[in-house]
């Protein structure tokens, strides 16, 4: 994308969930002026969106709010990529950027429905961005350069951490951050369930579990150190925490978190319709 002292002119396709959080975030952060964003939705959502009161206005015309963007965001489902790709493709032009958020669709997928040599970052964000506390994956397309990077990682460090990956990872990073979240929240309501089986109140429980759980990952992300280091601090000998991971060991907890990051990696290869349309 060329670089510029004026603002982003940013175009967001499909402001559902995910986009939603991203265009709030923007706005917020001063990453991209309110005034700057053309958001579209299918028209059979369109009041529902403007009654979820986001900071921009939302429309119908994916070629209308492409043709005034300097970047654009693909915010649809997998299998709605191709049509829209293709329908927007006459108003690429001019330097813009695309970026695509859509689960298992490759960087030359998309490419080869625009056509020309237009730029294309893939990247993977995951909902903990809605509080600020996301994790993006990036990636660019044949097409893209470092300059196109540094701009998805502006535009994604607004909602959390950022990182560049080779494209090949994509899947297993969709199967671990992504879908991770789902993973952790029954973690979560898990702990608390057991808080209130021994006595507490639902309300306690939950609160001891989600701040136990945020704080653990804090000391994971801001040690650097391995997190069976960090086990075996709270692991006292003949303590009470041996006897309770003695007990996820009997349940199977570690190697069924492995088979789930494994078989939601596997489905994200199988988002598209077929094979050959990677």
């Amino acid at each position: 994308m060329a670089q510029s002292s004026t603002p982003m002119r940013l175009a967001v396709l499909g402001a559902g969930k995910m986009g939603g959080i991203l265009i709030e975030a923007f706005v917020k952060r001063g990453i991209v002026p309110a005034q700057n964003i053309h958001a579209t939705v299918h028209p059979a959502d369109l009041a529902r969106a403007n009654a979820a009161k986001l900071p921009i206005a939302i429309a119908t015309d994916n070629r209308a709010a492409v043709a005034n963007a300097d970047v654009v965001l693909l915010c649809v489902k997998p299998q709605n990529v191709a049509h829209v790709a293709e329908e927007i493709r006459s108003e690429l032009s001019g330097g813009k950027l695309v970026i695509s958020i859509a689960a298992s669709v490759p960087t030359h997928y998309i490419e080869r429905r625009i056509g020309g040599h237009v730029p294309v970052i893939r990247v993977m964000p995951n909902t903990p961005a809605m509080v600020g506390e996301g994790i993006t994956a990036i990636t660019k397309g044949k097409f893209a350069t470092e300059k196109d990077v540094e701009t998805a990682v502006k535009l994604f460090g607004a909602v959390g951490r950022t990182v560049v990956v080779d494209e090949k990872n994509m899947d297993a990073i969709t199967g671990l951050s992504a879908s991770g979240p789902a993973f952790i929240y029954i973690i979560l309501e898990s702990l608390a369930e057991g808080g209130v089986k021994a006595g507490l109140s639902r309300d306690l429980a939950t609160l001891l579990a989600a701040q136990t759980t945020l704080g653990a990952a804090r000391v994971a992300l801001e040690t650097g150190h391995h997190p069976a280091l960090l086990k075996d601090t709270v692991t006292t000998p003949g303590g009470c925490t041996i006897d309770g991971i003695l007990k996820l060991e009997e349940g199977g907890l570690r190697v069924t978190l492995i088979k789930a990051v494994v078989k939601a990696a596997q489905r994200a290869k199988e988002l598209l319709v077929t094979d050959e349309e990677k």
